[in-house]
């Protein structure tokens, strides 16, 4: 980013109410006194690319949904506006001065409290508003790659808190290094529009923040085998790839912050040309490398990829070549694939949306490559190492300084208000857990994670034991023509509630069962729930029922064990229905009542 040359200067607001709103008339002011320098396509130039960028937070918030289940959408949502909200505020008061105010020791810049006293300089062809509204969107982008990693089991809470601290304090910091005339720009580190700045910085806060809360339940099985966690809206997920892909021109393309001058749009133009390369390239990387690696093209894992290329080229978008950059798109799109593969399975750092893979390592990987393929001093071109060992410097040196503070950060709430959510909060979706919604998809049928997804199993707080169940309390069985009884006994109860009960009825014996997820409400009529302030008229509590149909192992000895497992004494445990059955059939051998229900081999 070319912003190294701007001049700078900060100034500390008065204390108090009553300073801040003495001086705020200045900070609109120091505008309007040099209107008359400005140039209308330079300033309209940075105020598109603050667009293009903020489109960008919804483009992550359908990325993160799509990639995580149904019962956490809201959440997803709810953060991915709270973090662009909370850093708005956070760095408008200390943020941007700390980033872009007069340079202390190379390390960080003079405080300018609520932006008082910044000034773009007499060559910069835009207002300083102009530039701060373009500042703040890329800090919002820094610090809602966070909340991806950490979804579905992350107290909403706590991620308020990291989030203001990433945008007060870790990223300006950085920032500073690169972009606001500290040791890194000394140095000349390259990182035009923020692959390390930007990306990487929010990689590894994504990645400590995931190895630090740990693994959803049910990810990991005991022997360390890896149970895949399926995304519920692959639509959504493309969605948000698309998103990102456009706003993208805006954050690379724009971050020129002029179009006066042959020189400045002929760069635009190459920047818009190896944006796109690279993340087509990437993309196009991924998908024919799972394909060979997985016997077939990985939906998700290619739209990883377009983001990968997306990330690494970000760096050097202005300095490579297109030949340049799509090299580095095809890096970055197998690359992205083996780091995903890596993080989940060896390191076992549960990141569902594979933000660690995407900005972390692949904003590593473009803002180091940049010191290869760039064609003013890259080693390829300069056949000097550098430029390369310049990006190596900073990549490992803004990684380090993050990765500190963020850990700091993380242990204090750990130990505080805590990062993670209750086991039973997490199996019931932090969408009521957290925000009192049974569901972001009001008008469609709840779909329960009965398939890979655990829980730990609800304590039992009644004193009182469930009561035994007789023969003589149910209807009387079928028998088939070879005198042997069959039973259907079907079990509704709380989603949360299934693997448990799962686990204890192959204890007994059972060998299969069919689990549907349904909704409804019993005497307390479903749970409270408001929309806008407003009660909910009618309202249906998602639910699994299990079906089996039994015969060697007695009914009375299925029903005592789910209740064992789900009595608790309360609404909302559930019912079970016996009923008898006249006869089953097995379609692949013909065989019919007791003997279809025997699992034989061939």
């Amino acid at each position: 980013m070319n912003i190294c040359r701007l001049k700078k200067f900060a100034a500390s607001a008065s204390a108090g109410t009553a300073g801040l709103l003495a001086t705020m008339p200045t900070a609109f002011a120091a505008d309007a006194a040099d209107a008359g320098k400005y140039s209308g396509i330079d300033t309209a130039w940075v105020l598109l690319g603050a667009a293009l960028v903020f489109f960008m937070q919804p483009g992550f918030a359908m990325v993160e949904t799509g990639l995580t289940r149904a019962k956490n959408a809201g959440n997803i949502v709810m953060k991915n506006l709270m973090d662009l909200c909370i850093g708005t505020i956070a760095f408008w008061i200390v943020g941007f001065g700390l980033m872009f105010g007069d340079d202390i020791g190379g390390i960080i810049g003079a405080p300018d409290f609520f932006i008082q006293a910044f000034d773009p300089g007499e060559d910069a062809g835009y207002p300083a508003l102009a530039y701060v509204i373009f500042q703040t969107v890329f800090c919002a982008t820094s610090a809602t790659i966070v909340s991806g990693a950490m979804a579905e089991r992350t107290k909403f809470s706590t991620y308020c808190f990291y989030s203001l601290l990433i945008s007060l304090i870790i990223y300006p910091v950085t920032g500073h290094w690169a972009w606001g005339g500290g040791w890194l720009s000394e140095m000349g580190f390259h990182d035009f529009a923020g692959s390390t700045v930007v990306h990487m910085v929010g990689g590894i806060c994504a990645f400590v923040g995931a190895l630090m809360l740990g693994a959803r339940i049910g990810k990991y099985n005991k022997d360390g085998s890896v149970n895949a966690i399926p995304g519920h809206s692959l639509t959504l997920a493309a969605l948000g790839v698309f998103i990102l892909w456009f706003g993208w021109f805006g954050f690379n393309g724009c971050s020129t912050v002029s179009m006066t001058g042959d020189d400045t749009l002929i760069s635009a133009g190459s920047i818009f040309v190896t944006t796109n390369l690279a993340a087509a390239t990437a993309a196009t990387a991924t998908m024919c490398f799972t394909w060979m690696r997985y016997g077939h093209p990985d939906v998700s894992m290619t739209l990883n990829g377009a983001l990968a290329g997306l990330v690494a080229i970000t760096a050097g978008c202005d300095a490579v070549s297109p030949a340049g950059s799509f090299a580095i798109g095809l890096i970055a799109g197998i690359v992205v694939v083996l780091a995903v593969e890596f993080i989940d399975q060896k390191l076992k750092v549960d990141d569902p949306v594979g933000a660690v893979a995407v900005h972390g390592v692949c904003g590593a990987l473009g803002t180091i490559l940049t010191g290869v393929f760039a064609v003013d001093g890259g080693l390829l071109y300069a056949g000097t190492a550098d430029m390369l060992i310049t990006q190596i410097i900073g990549v490992v040196s803004v990684a380090a300084y993050v990765a500190v503070v963020i850990t700091l950060v993380f242990t204090v709430l750990k130990h505080t208000i805590g990062l993670r959510v209750s086991a039973k909060e997490e199996a019931a979706g932090l969408d009521f857990e957290e925000h009192g919604l049974a569901s972001a998809y009001a008008d469609f049928m709840p779909v329960p994670e009965v398939a890979g997804s655990t829980s730990a199993p609800t304590p039992i707080d009644s004193t009182e034991p469930p009561t035994p169940v007789t023969v003589t309390q149910m209807a009387t069985p079928a028998v088939d023509a070879n005198g042997h009884t069959l039973t259907c006994v079907s079990i509704v109860t709380a989603r949360d509630r299934f693997e448990p009960l799962k686990i204890a009825l192959e204890s007994i014996g059972i060998t299969g069962m069919t689990v549907t997820p349904v909704s409804g409400y019993g005497i307390q009529k479903g749970h409270s729930e408001l929309y806008r302030g407003a009660k909910v008229a009618s309202k249906l509590v998602p639910k699994i029922q299990v079906k089996l149909v039994v015969s060697a192992i007695p009914p009375e000895k299925v029903i005592a064990t789910a209740r064992k497992v789900l009595h608790t004494g309360h609404y909302g445990d559930g019912k079970i229905f016996v009923t008898p059955v006249t006869n089953v059939v097995k379609i692949r051998t013909g065989e019919e009542g007791f003997d279809a229900l025997q699992d034989k081999p061939e």
